[in-house]
């Protein structure tokens, strides 16, 4: 029971991490085009889908597109920031998401701009230097690794490791599938 509790613990933190971390991504390049006067005519995110935020008109997209990585990186701080500071019980869990937000971000924009796709492209398009994308990518990645770094105990990792809450792994499995309803409900044919 141990082990299956474990196994459900990372699968479904990792799954809503990955879900959350779209979110926040498409929530930051929507606030970029409100901002600018865009108008934000849809987003995308479904599960079994790749997430995007169409804008038309888009009076400045070098902004919009930086600002999907952007907040997709500063808003999870900011929540494991509150966390810490109100001492939660869950600040494990907004540290891990954290982590995941500025390593994913860091290596789609950092790697990404090899290839020109998804937002680096738009970004090195719309006027940046490839080299900012590679110091986002440095600056980012690196340090979402250091705040894994630790996290291991709570998934019974480690020979000490107490075994993993079960009410935690229950809770994560709940609200991984109350996102993947609610995506699946609210988001458009992709």
């Amino acid at each position: 029971m141990r082990r299956l509790q474990q196994i459900l613990l990372f699968a479904s933190v990792l799954a809503l991490a990955w879900l959350w971390m779209q979110a926040v991504h498409e929530l930051g390049h929507c606030l970029g085009a409100w901002a600018t006067g865009g108008t934000v005519k849809q987003v995308v995110l479904h599960p079994l889908a790749i997430s995007r935020t169409d804008v038309t008109p888009n009076p400045w997209p070098l902004i919009v597109a930086w600002m999907g990585p952007a907040f997709g990186v500063l808003l999870p701080v900011f929540v494991w920031g509150v966390f810490v500071a109100f001492r939660s019980p869950f600040a494990w869990l907004s540290r891990l998401f954290a982590g995941f937000c500025l390593i994913t971000n860091g290596i789609y924009i950092g790697v990404g701009s090899f290839e020109g796709i998804g937002d680096a492209g738009d970004i090195v398009r719309y006027g940046s230097s490839v080299w900012m994308l590679w110091l986002f990518g440095l600056a980012t990645a690196p340090v979402g690794l250091a705040l894994w770094n630790g996290l291991g105990p709570h998934f019974g990792l480690g020979t000490s490791a107490p075994p993993t809450d079960r009410r935690v792994a229950y809770g994560c499995l709940a609200v991984l599938l109350a996102t993947i309803v609610m995506e699946c409900l609210l988001s458009p044919a992709f």
